[in-house]
């Protein structure tokens, strides 16, 4: 037997996202690139902003001795500080470069903290929808994924999220704005989530980690501020990569940051360090902590996929499809016209348009469509979003 029955398991009930890009792989090859409208993948088309290219370009033409060697395994203390900067700015509280582990982007980061912070059986709370390899990051580290619907609206559902606490409870996965439903989940969710988890600590004795997953934070739409997670919450940490606001997700560059007033602040620092080693990780590349820090608060336009979201929301709207508008991201998560999201979805291959069926984000009925596209694919896709809700009844 080649692989795990674990693995062989997961591979059989994950990975929806990829079984739909290697599909549209099939589906170019057959019918032809220009042919087929591919919105499976968050993968950005959109270039890095020209500051990426010009700190590499003076790299590579000034080298700094050593560029290329080891470092402290957390990152480059000065990496690491220009991140803590730009933390402290954004949400008031007192980041230094000791708060902050440069990671292999946020994927890596979540499976350091869950690594760090799970014991065998403990359970990890997730919000549907959700990005579908959350539960195999948990189940990496032999926690227990607790998957707990949103509303209507996609927002938490607080009293949901309270029933589903236990004493065996150990985190709590956020993503915002959110892959696949684009929504932002409001200050006032956030701090009313606060003061849930308190009091759950508080009644079970025991300690709640907040993960909030954030690579499309600086991604928002209509002139709305990000609202931050760690002032809410003093067992919270963030997940970053920049592969979304520097269209950089082949580069593997990101951050876990951990609230300064979190509970036993310099054990949890020390797991991480650890953890991120062990796992193989050993440091953050090396090129890419020297590009990113001189970039902080450098970002793609945001305007653009604020462009793309409008046009795909009109569109569909008028087809008479029913959907929550996004406020970031570069994702839509409509209702499929039918129960079947995966019939549906494949319906739509008949048209030469790729999604990705709601069920592997933990929420049936839906299918996601990833605009971060270039214009002509999302025009194209029209006509077979249109045949669909002609031959569905919308």
């Amino acid at each position: 037997m080649p692989i795990s029955d674990r693995t062989r398991k997961s591979m059989g009930e994950g990975g929806w996202i990829r079984r739909m890009f290697e599909a549209g792989i099939a589906m170019k090859a057959q019918r032809g690139a220009d042919n087929v409208f591919d919105l499976s993948l968050g993968n950005p088309v959109m270039e890095p902003p020209p500051e990426v290219q010009q700190e590499l370009l003076r790299l590579a033409q000034h080298p700094i001795a050593g560029m290329h060697r080891y470092m402290p395994n957390p990152g480059y203390p000065e990496t690491r500080q220009a991140v803590a900067n730009g933390l402290a700015e954004e949400t008031g509280l007192p980041f230094t470069r000791e708060h902050v582990v440069m990671t292999c982007g946020a994927a890596a980061a979540l499976n350091v903290a869950l690594r760090t912070i799970l014991n065998p059986g403990e359970e990890v709370i997730i919000l549907a929808p959700y990005f579908g390899e959350y539960t195999f990051y948990i189940e990496n580290h032999q926690g227990v994924p607790v998957i707990v619907s949103t509303g209507p609206d996609f927002q938490p559902d607080l009293s949901a999220i309270e029933a589903a606490i236990t004493p065996r409870t150990r985190a709590l996965i956020i993503n915002s704005p959110n892959n696949p439903s684009g929504v932002v989940y409001s200050a006032e969710r956030l701090q009313a989530l606060g003061d849930l988890l308190r009091r759950q600590q508080s009644r079970h004795g025991s300690q709640i980690f907040l993960l909030s997953d954030e690579p499309y934070r600086r991604i928002i739409f209509d002139g709305l501020a990000f609202p931050q997670v760690l002032p809410h919450y003093e067992n919270s940490m963030v997940a970053y990569s920049h592969a979304k606001d520097l269209a950089l997700p082949g580069e593997r560059i990101g951050y876990i940051a951990v609230n300064p007033h979190c509970q036993d602040l310099k054990e949890v620092m020390d797991g991480l360090i650890f953890s991120h080693r062990t796992l193989g990780f050993v440091n953050a590349p090396a090129l890419m902590q020297h590009v990113v820090r001189s970039l902080r608060g450098v970002s793609v336009d945001a305007g653009q996929y604020q462009r793309k979201r409008d046009y795909l929301c009109g569109q569909l709207q008028e087809m008479g499809y029913s959907l929550v508008k996004p406020q970031g991201a570069f994702y839509l998560f409509p209702k499929s016209p039918i129960a079947d999201d995966v019939a549906f979805v494949e319906a739509l291959q008949q048209w030469n348009v790729l999604t990705v069926p709601g069920r592997g984000f933990g929420t049936p009925g839906h299918f996601r469509i990833a605009y971060c596209v270039e214009d002509r694919v999302l025009e194209g896709a029209m006509q077979g979003f249109a045949r669909a809700a002609e031959q569905f009844g919308l």
